[in-house]
């Protein structure tokens, strides 16, 4: 799906309609947005790539303490660098629509999770995200204790095999409860 950097074509954005839960006005407002993150106006659109660190100063998504994370998850760099093409763009975009399923959001919350990659939430894992919520900060930061508490209380709660880890299916199951979840993990442009 090659898109010039000055439209696309009612083919284009029928395809990406097709593949994702975003309306066509959200699919030209995306691309409307993306053409404005790029440095420079290139011919080859769909294959440039904007860093982490411009995505990351997005309104939508500054404030949100999982920024990073979200552009490493999305990302399909092969250098893990978290820098995002258009398709990379509208594949977030989709995951946090209003219409992504909670089985979509789920996934990719999970995924962003899990800092180290290896397919569950450990004990560090969920350290990170407290830490992500709670502020890096000496005043912000829960004590050793208070940490090790949480941890405690969130596996008793979600580690339904008892290995010590969260797993996919073990999160989802939590995130099935949550009716706040769906309705919260969401960006608006």
């Amino acid at each position: 799906m090659g898109a010039s950097a000055s439209h696309l074509s009612k083919e284009q954005l029928s395809e990406y309609q097709e593949l994702t839960f975003l309306t066509k006005q959200d699919i030209l407002h995306a691309h409307r947005l993306f053409k404005q993150l790029l440095s420079s106006d290139l011919t080859d659109f769909q294959r440039t790539r904007v860093p982490k660190s411009t995505i990351c100063e997005l309104p939508e998504l500054k404030a949100n303490p999982f920024r990073e994370r979200i552009c490493l998850v999305f990302s399909t760099a092969l250098d893990r660098d978290g820098s995002l093409c258009f398709e990379d763009f509208l594949d977030m975009l989709s995951a946090f629509s209003e219409s992504a399923t909670p089985e979509i959001k789920s996934h990719y919350a999970f995924r962003i999770f899990d800092f180290d990659d290896d397919g569950t939430l450990d004990r560090e894992d969920l350290k990170k995200l407290v830490n992500c919520l709670t502020g890096d900060t000496a005043d912000t930061q829960l004590s050793e204790a208070e940490m090790s508490q949480l941890i405690n209380n969130i596996l008793e709660e979600s580690d339904i095999d008892k290995d010590g880890t969260v797993n996919l299916s073990e999160f989802q199951h939590v995130i099935s409860r949550s009716a706040d979840f769906v309705s919260s993990f969401k960006i608006v442009l």
